[in-house]
């Protein structure tokens, strides 16, 4: 059996390079899947719309995705302490290939949202489970070296997913974004089956089914609060207070079913440590305002701006270039330095700044000045959301490792969810009367409603001068609108994230990799911090 070893050991060091490097290709892989659907559907939105109708639908087609993906964030931890990290991880990629299938054969937007959801249990898994593996293999304070590997992967597929999505938009069809995820997913499958060949000692409780049923529904229902209030229905209708009060009253429930367990979903205990509390609490914000950005900033760059689909998707580098610079910059000098707390402000007051500054968008915004910001805040992402992983693996034993990770990464994809859901609402809320007051004062097309026309960009620019410059002066006061609501959001992350507790990092990995990944953990490791 392998014991934790300390990481300053040159020696050791040397094999955990090869050893990490070998195993990460496979995580690469399937983060490379889950990342590139979650932006690809983007700059495909419209056409989808064009295609099977239901623009009142439009934010489930990525609410559905990122909602199962939350939930699914809430088990894998849990289900690799049972079955495995390999085999868990797997199944992830199994259930996201079937869900993309799917997908691109639908044939309603009814069926197209269900299927997305089935991606995003996929998804949830393998967004999740490579930053379990990584607490496995790597030491807190040696992390940093590593997280440049997995933000690039990130970032690449970051701007290829627009980049596909628009590609297959303009030339072949939307339903293509879907059917590429299967090549991709098969090599995934093969490459973990040969580099993920450790396993952790099992845990001896049962899968709590009970609370992750209680836990679904609740998340289910307070998005759908998010969704729907103020939106298809009055935020004091029956349907809106029915599913807030369910919502609170399974979440309690879930609570009380975690007190009494002998494996809960989510051990409470957990909670009481500051790192892990703080980290899940700037997760769930950042996300929530992150997701607001990849979701509305291409529909301002298409509709309001009129680049085509192909070069929103491209116009959305400087994102995922500020993303990638700015966790490499910050991972290395926090493996130097061992200090963390810096950088999760420093991040968090950027994307404080950028939000505000996105919440004075109009129709006479410069491209450059739009692109400027979005460097900006994937530089504030890039430096805050590694923090939150480092931050809540490092204040717990291994035991625990599983279940933290899926805590932070469920905050994080349960602000995504409530995020967009909430900025959906407040964009046909808002959009909605402006564009009702255009048609009043100029003729629509026959069969056109101003809805339709804000998320066809093809059909606004072939609408007369004077309408088009009216219809693009709505949607852009509007997506202001919708940063202008995020803004709260970012100041309450930046408070939140003030009260981090910096801890030092430890040293010492709870697993020893060598290139054949065949070693054992025991459950209880626990290595020293120094």
């Amino acid at each position: 059996m392998t014991t934790a070893r300390d990481q300053d050991d040159p020696a050791a060091s040397s094999g955990l390079d090869r050893g990490v490097l070998v195993a990460f290709s496979g995580l690469m892989a399937g983060m490379f899947l889950a990342s590139v659907d979650s932006t690809i559907v983007a700059t495909a939105l419209p056409s989808i719309v064009g295609d099977l109708g239901n623009v009142d639908q439009l934010s489930w087609v990525v609410l559905a995705y990122l909602l199962a993906t939350t939930v699914g964030t809430t088990l894998y931890g849990r289900i690799s302490d049972h079955l495995g990290r390999r085999r868990t991880f797997q199944a992830a990629i199994v259930l996201f290939l079937i869900g993309s299938v799917l997908s691109g054969l639908s044939q309603s937007m009814l069926q197209l949202i269900i299927f997305r959801g089935v991606q995003g249990l996929g998804g949830g898994g393998l967004m999740s489970m490579p930053f379990v593996i990584i607490g496995d293999l790597v030491s807190p304070r040696e992390r940093g070296r590593y997280m440049g590997y997995f933000t690039a992967v990130l970032a690449v597929a970051g701007v290829m997913g627009p980049l596909l999505g628009g590609f297959f938009v303009d030339n072949a069809s939307w339903r293509w974004i879907f059917y590429i995820n299967v090549p991709i997913g098969a090599a995934a499958l093969v490459l973990t089956d040969k580099v993920l060949r450790y396993e952790v000692e099992k845990h001896a409780g049962r899968l709590d089914f009970l609370g992750a049923g209680l836990l679904s529904a609740s998340v289910s229902m307070l998005v759908l609060v998010s969704a729907w209030g103020g939106d298809r229905y009055a935020w004091t209708s029956p349907v809106v207070v029915a599913l807030t009060v369910g919502g609170l009253v399974l979440g309690i429930l879930f609570t009380m079913r975690c007190r009494r367990v002998e494996s809960p979903l989510l051990p409470l205990r957990l909670l009481g440590e500051s790192p892990v509390a703080v980290s899940a609490g700037v997760a769930l914000l950042v996300g929530a305002v992150m997701y607001g950005g990849l979701v509305f900033l291409p529909l301002f760059l298409q509709g309001v701006t009129g680049v085509s689909a192909t070069n929103s998707g491209l116009l959305l580098a400087p994102l995922m270039g500020g993303v990638t610079a700015a966790s490499i910059g910050a991972g290395r000098a926090m493996a130097r330095t061992g200090l963390y707390k810096r950088y999760l402000l420093a991040g968090v007051a950027a994307v404080l700044v950028v939000v505000v500054a996105l919440s004075r968008l109009d129709v006479n915004t410069p491209g450059w000045w739009v692109g400027a910001l979005m460097a900006l805040l994937g530089a504030g992402i890039g430096s805050a959301l590694p923090v939150t992983s480092m931050a809540s693996q490092n204040a717990v034993d291994f035991r625990d490792l599983g279940v933290t990770t899926s805590l932070v990464s469920f905050a994080r994809s349960f602000g995504a969810s409530i995020g967009v859901a909430l900025y959906g609402a407040v964009l046909a809320a808002r959009l909605g009367p402006r564009l009702d007051a255009v048609a009043q004062t100029a003729a629509l097309p026959t069969g056109l409603t101003p809805r339709r026309l804000a998320n066809s960009p093809e059909q606004i620019e072939a609408l007369p001068p004077a309408l088009r410059d009216q219809v693009r002066s709505a949607l852009a006061d509007t997506i202001g609108d919708v940063f202008l609501a995020a803004t709260p959001i970012a100041v309450l992350a930046l408070l939140v994230a003030l009260l981090l507790e910096e801890r030092p990092l430890r040293t010492a990995a709870f697993v020893t990799p060598t290139k054949s990944m065949t070693t054992t953990v025991p459950e209880n490791a626990n290595p020293e911090v120094t």
